[in-house]
């Protein structure tokens, strides 16, 4: 079973809290088109916040004073650039705990509720991503960004539900250039909080995040956590655009609540690309020596075994063989997904070569 997913008569702000709604909808633009999907997505949210002090509550007494104990890994890169596949394999390792698909949507009801409102979430997911073929449920890793956006207000994705705002998002939340340092506290509260009922839920010892967005912010990354191991990931800048766009345009489609043209979606991914790319190339100095490794996808996906043992071995994490037996099963049964096939249009050719071709040189990728 599963709705249409680019119908539904909601957003995933419905899983939001009350104030991060407000916080997020507050002076923002809802074209008229787009007027009742967000009246209702607000019932729901104003619904479902009732039961937020429950969650509170445990989180407080549960998990407040546990400390992380074992640094996270962070996975970065641009999307579409493997981050997904590359997430996956490493969480075949019991050791990493990681945000689920369920929990980005229902952030507030992990500690409480769960397994009702996953029954709910999985009929309302689509088997698979919209933008390509991968499988999607309820319990799989997902990229924690979509969590943070419905538990505060500072995230880079409120760029989905609001996207001509989205260079302000990118300034204030994605590259932190303009954000107050009560907005940077904000962020750092509830992204530890997050870490920690991740971890909870999926019973990890060991934080395991795939988010793009977090290419950006390295810094407050390291502030919170000295020690951090980071995996950066680089891919074909042609083929990036053109998954990327299909990303983008795809999954925009349901959350959006403001009108925006395609020209306007990629003249926006092409400006972050270039701001993330540069980002990184100035903040990586900041990682301790021996903790971070940067990986082409394309050796990645071509001995994803072989790589994912340098990675452990590169950033000294333990565990590799007692893992391996069950990354490389799961390596196994994806060797039959087929990807979506990309042939490169001169227009494609044109605007990678005009505005990414730094990453083209640098990196060594050609047509």
């Amino acid at each position: 079973m599963g709705f249409n997913f680019q119908k539904l008569p909601a957003n995933t702000l419905l899983g939001a809290d009350w104030k991060t709604f407000h916080d997020i909808t507050q002076n923002r633009t809802v074209d008229k088109r787009y007027k009742t999907k967000y009246r209702i997505t607000k019932i729901l949210c104003r619904i479902l916040s009732l039961t937020n002090t429950i969650e509170n509550r445990r989180s407080d007494k549960w998990l407040a004073d546990k400390p992380i104990e074992n640094d996270p890994v962070f996975i970065l890169g641009h999307w579409r650039s493997g981050t997904t596949f590359v997430h996956n394999v490493l969480s075949q390792d019991k050791q990493f705990g990681y945000t689920t698909t369920y929990q980005t949507v229902f952030p507030h009801m992990v500690l409480f509720g769960q397994p009702f409102f996953k029954k709910m979430a999985a009929m309302a997911m689509p088997k698979k991503r919209p933008a390509d073929n991968m499988e999607l449920k309820a319990d799989q890793p997902q990229e924690e960004e979509f969590a943070l956006m419905n538990m505060c207000p500072n995230t880079y994705y409120n760029f989905w539900v609001f996207p001509r705002d989205t260079q302000e998002y990118s300034k204030k939340y994605l590259l932190h250039e303009e954000a107050t340092p009560a907005e940077l506290a904000n962020f750092k509260e509830y992204f530890e909080r997050l870490v920690k009922i991740s971890l909870w839920n999926t019973k990890g010892k060991r934080f395991l995040s795939k988010n793009p967005p977090h290419t950006g912010r390295i810094k407050a990354l390291l502030e919170l956590f000295p020690n951090a191991k980071f995996i950066y990931l680089m891919r074909n800048p042609y083929t990036v655009f053109e998954s990327t766009r299909n990303f983008f345009l795809n999954t925009m489609q349901p959350l959006k609540l403001q009108d925006i043209t395609p020209k306007e979606v990629i003249d926006n991914f092409i400006k972050v690309y270039i701001d993330l790319y540069f980002r990184y190339q100035e903040d990586k100095k900041l990682i301790p020596a021996g903790n971070l490794i940067e990986i082409k996808f394309e050796d990645f996906e071509h001995n994803p075994l072989e790589m994912v043992e340098k990675i452990y071995e590169t950033l000294s994490l333990p565990g590799f063989a007692q893992a391996r037996p069950q990354i490389e099963n799961y390596i196994n049964r994806k060797k039959g997904y087929k990807k979506n096939k990309y042939n490169y249009d001169p227009e494609t050719v044109q605007i990678v070569e005009k505005n990414w071709d730094f990453a083209l040189k640098d990196w060594g990728y050609k047509l």
